[in-house]
């Protein structure tokens, strides 16, 4: 039977956003803060995914080979070091967190049977690489406050308040709902980006966070007036509104995972034509309240 482990890893590291062929006007447009001498740092956290068959002890690998082999092979050259001199690979193409994740890949493949490389840079920033050349997936996460009502149009009270319970309550609840949105793209082999990253979180800026936060969903955004604004809702109408703002920055909306309690979150993977999506959404009340 095979499985998958996972092993956690971390280094302390700096690095720095700047290419010699641009001016330095250039370099602070397109890397903004990134860009100052000499640097800035970041406590990483590392996931190295590991996939075989569970041998007679009952392991896929003995994790202590796993974690030497992380540590000659990755932290013990990454920790405390200034990423852009410390690998080759660094001084062609910037350390970027997908860039990072990329190259311990290939330090870790011909060693471990590897699945994934998953680097956080910050509780905000990671990236996710499965060994597929340059693709990538990078995830970055907000948040925004917001109140909304369970009821749907069409039902009575006493329908709406069988299926949402308390949350069909007339004045509505709130809560801090933690957005994580993932794009999928190719590392660019200068930059070192699948995306501009401040390009995308203004995105998600003007699109999600500044029309949603400190409003109540079911009068304040015109979408949910006749869909119910449960978590899969609001999520699935999160990627629709992402979806062509991401692909004219040049990557994929892959996924949009709202937290709405600690006890609630949900998923859309955008797989499919948002048309599809969209229809399901209004045609059909959620049944998944709190």
């Amino acid at each position: 039977m095979q499985c998958v482990v996972n092993r956690r890893a971390q280094f302390s590291a700096s690095h720095r956003y700047w290419l010699p062929e641009l001016s330095e006007a250039e370099n602070v447009e397109k890397f903004g803060a990134c860009s100052r001498f000499p640097g800035h740092g970041h406590n990483y956290v590392l996931f190295v995914s590991l996939v075989g068959e569970l041998d007679k002890y009952g392991m896929v690998l003995n994790l202590s080979d796993v974690k030497q082999v992380i540590k000659q092979e990755v932290t013990s050259q990454l920790d405390f070091s200034y990423l852009n001199d410390v690998w080759a690979e660094f001084q062609q193409t910037l350390p970027t967190t997908e860039n990072i994740a990329r190259a311990i890949w290939q330090r870790l493949a011909p060693h471990l049977p590897l699945v994934r490389i998953q680097l956080f840079e910050n509780s905000e920033l990671w990236a996710d690489y499965m060994g597929n050349g340059m693709e990538a997936y990078l995830t970055v996460s907000t948040h925004f406050s917001a109140a909304h009502r369970l009821a749907h149009p069409n039902l009575s009270n006493e329908e709406n308040f069988e299926i949402y319970g308390k949350c069909a309550r007339p004045n509505g609840h709130g809560h801090n709902y933690h957005l994580e949105v993932t794009v999928k793209g190719e590392i660019d082999p200068r930059t070192g980006m699948i995306v501009d990253l401040g390009a995308l979180n203004q995105v998600i800026e003007d699109y999600v966070v500044e029309p949603f936060d400190h409003t109540f969903l079911n009068k304040d955004i015109p979408y949910f007036a006749e869909v119910v604004p449960t978590a899969e809702n609001i999520a699935l109408h999160i990627s629709n509104l992402l979806r062509s703002p991401v692909q004219d920055l040049g990557a994929k909306l892959f996924k949009v995972k709202l937290i709405e309690s600690p006890n609630n979150s949900c998923e859309i993977y955008c797989t499919e034509p948002e048309s599809n999506i969209v229809s399901a959404a209004q045609n059909q009340p959620a049944l998944i309240g709190l």
